[in-house]
């Protein structure tokens, strides 16, 4: 059991139940064959064959994205949440009778025995993480000091961060959790109060989040030295830890601390408002949720970046200065069709919204995923206008799903269309988000050093000579997909994990063969 790593046998996922995972931090992609996605998404899960990559659904759209980047809910027989499903029905307020007398098992009525699974996990996956910790404290740290010829206590600092300081605090809280659960009615505890005591404390996450990305960039240089990957090995089975790497190891922090808020709101979603901890739970959740969206956006930004530097060294006829110049931030990306004056005749293309600019491209007609850079718009003159289905009087046709973009600086008006409404809605939301981000960077004085534009346009002209191979190099971010997924519950219950029967995917069976063949890692 003590394997917070091990996959659930994917085998089993084949009663045709859907499943429900939630995205631990973003998932910023350049990539169509990939799903992007935002913290606290919730994704259905549609394929989890391959270890690393799971394939997904979120609304229309549909994508692989890394397994490690998510939480499986513990509650699975839980529709995904209503208004998110259903928005015109979630409004009346009217919920089925029958569901909700719903008896789970002997006895517990079904919202107490939910909230029961969820106090469960959080205890577990807590007492795992403790383990963790502890291994890494006394398994590699402390062997580590003894080799004064291997490492320095600046390599060592890089390295493992304040993830003792973390060890320290992260017992002392497990203890007032243990003092605070009811072993004999677990939905009965009141853990809320033991987050808000301690949520300055969390604070020291942040720390640690910042310098994960150095220490990845450390322990691989390490990693190079036979001396290092051997010495790490023999740390690993002296102490009894579990098959994973290192590097597997260190980013369980960084999951961590992006974990408890989506555990508070499950918790919170099975919570009385009359049950003793929903005040607490509720203001725990608030508080948590700072401190992960804090640590999820530096992240993010951080990953961003060489993948904006990648994905622009990878368009043909680039025009232009660099995306980085501007932007540090890719907030939407699709396809749509543009009508432009004076002949109003219709291109698809694809557009990718960053923060200030909005890039469109043309795809290559047989290699799909080539793209010819075809023009940019500036999106701090811009004013986006939603217009309704039927005559546009400018262009003189008739419109469906469509927006207008008009300049405020020039007679520049471009006329987009999506294939659907609710596509159309997500785009007005993003322009929306882009201006908030903006806004945002602004406020918090948030800006790119030359230095890490330049690097990161030296890393994407090193990674791809000629041949544009579709493999990139993204050392943090890579790093990342490397991780075997360690935020899979160990406990589910059989029928609740699942193999998902034939993948239901839109994409070639070229990628479902290439998936089957490559001999993934155990």
């Amino acid at each position: 059991h003590g394997n917070p790593f091990a996959t659930p046998h994917t085998s089993l996922i084949s009663d045709g139940s859907v499943v429900y995972a939630e995205a631990l931090w973003d998932h910023v992609t350049m990539d169509d064959q990939e799903l992007g996605f935002k913290a606290g998404d919730v994704i259905e899960v549609v394929d989890a064959t391959n270890k690393e990559w799971w394939w997904g659904r979120i609304m229309d759209s549909e994508g692989w994205f890394p397994a490690s980047f998510v939480r499986l809910r513990v509650n699975q027989d839980e529709p995904i949440d209503e208004y998110l499903a259903h928005p015109e029905e979630a409004q009346t307020g009217e919920e089925d009778p029958a569901s909700l007398g719903l008896l789970l098992g002997p006895g517990l009525p079904c919202k107490e025995q939910m909230r029961t699974n969820v106090i469960n996990e959080i205890m577990s996956t807590e007492r795992d993480y403790i383990k963790h910790l502890k291994d890494i404290c006394e398994g590699y740290i402390k062997q580590c000091r003894k080799r004064t010829d291997m490492f320095n206590e600046e390599q060592l600092r890089t390295i493992f961060g304040n993830i003792e300081d973390i060890y320290r605090f992260q017992r002392k809280f497990l203890k007032g959790l243990e003092k605070k659960f009811n072993k004999e009615q677990p939905h009965l505890s009141e853990i809320g109060c033991c987050f808000l005591e301690h949520q300055t404390d969390f604070q020291i996450y942040s720390e640690y989040c910042n310098n994960h990305p150095n220490a990845c960039v450390q322990l691989s240089k390490l990693m190079k030295v036979n001396k290092y990957v051997f010495f790490f090995e023999a740390c690993r089975l002296l102490q009894k830890m579990i098959d994973i790497s290192l590097d597997g190891f260190l980013l369980t922090p960084v999951q961590k601390i992006c974990k408890y808020p989506l555990q508070l709101a499950e918790l919170l979603k099975y919570t009385n408002p009359q049950h003793r901890d929903y005040k607490d739970v509720e203001a725990a959740l608030n508080a948590m949720k700072n401190v992960a969206r804090l640590i999820n956006e530096r992240k993010r930004r951080l990953e961003n970046i060489d993948k904006i530097a990648q994905w622009q060294s990878s368009i043909e006829d680039w025009e232009g200065e660099d995306i980085l110049s501007r932007s540090s931030d890719l907030i939407f990306s699709g396809e749509l069709t543009k009508l432009s004056q004076p002949q109003a005749k219709s291109q698809q293309r694809m557009f990718f919204l960053f923060d200030h600019q909005m890039v469109y491209c043309k795809k290559d007609l047989l290699r799909r995923d080539m793209l010819y850079y075809k023009g940019r718009m500036d999106m701090d003159h811009m004013e986006v206008i939603d217009m309704e289905d039927g005559k546009e009087k400018d262009f003189n046709i008739s419109v469906k799903n469509a927006l207008k973009l008009r300049s405020l600086a020039s007679d520049e008006v471009h006329l987009l269309c999506a294939k659907k409404p609710e596509q159309k809605q997500r785009w007005l939301r993003a322009f929306a988000d882009e201006r908030r981000q903006v806004q945002h960077d602004r406020e918090t004085g948030f800006s790119l050093t030359e230095v890490q534009k330049k690097q990161a346009m030296r890393n994407a002209c090193k990674s791809h000579p000629a041949g544009k191979p579709k493999v990139l190099t993204r050392p943090y971010y890579d790093f990342l997909l490397r991780q075997k997924h360690p935020s899979l519950p160990t406990a589910l219950p059989q029928q609740q994990v699942f193999m998902l029967a034939e993948p239901k995917r839109k994409t070639s069976t070229f990628w479902h063969n290439i998936g089957r063949l490559t001999p993934f890692k155990k």
